[in-house]
């Protein structure tokens, strides 16, 4: 690791793209204070899903990998993972981005027309 890198326990665990970011500005103004969760279940329950903060119950399966400071939001957005997505994802950095098309109901941007989506990267590449 050169000088320039932080160490592994400083590097964001999670990212917002400026696009994420835009979209839950919107949906916060909406719904209210929000929260990720990521299953890591098939089709649609492999990508974040974004819900009003508390509407997706949490417990010890789960992992909080982050609490989000978006410029124009209050409060912080968790996200969490599935304990077993996580071993799975632990030596990467999720990107949460935003693409067209619609994902599942149940998450909060489905009206919009987008969905969003993780990308990962490697920590430390």
């Amino acid at each position: 690791m050169d000088e320039d890198t932080p160490p592994y326990d400083e590097i964001p665990r999670v990212e917002l793209t400026p696009a994420a970011a835009d979209l839950l500005r919107r949906l916060r103004a909406a719904h209210g204070p929000l929260m990720f969760h990521q299953s890591g279940g098939c089709c649609d329950g492999s990508a974040p899903m974004c819900y009003p903060e508390g509407e997706f119950r949490t417990g010890g399966s789960d992992v909080l990998l982050a609490e989000l400071h978006v410029e124009g939001v209050e409060e912080p957005v968790t996200f969490w993972m599935a304990r077993s997505q996580y071993e799975v994802w632990s030596h990467t950095r999720l990107i949460v981005d935003v693409v067209a098309g619609r994902g599942s109901g149940f998450s909060l941007e489905a009206p919009e027309g987008v969905r969003f989506l993780t990308r990962s990267r490697v920590v430390g590449a």
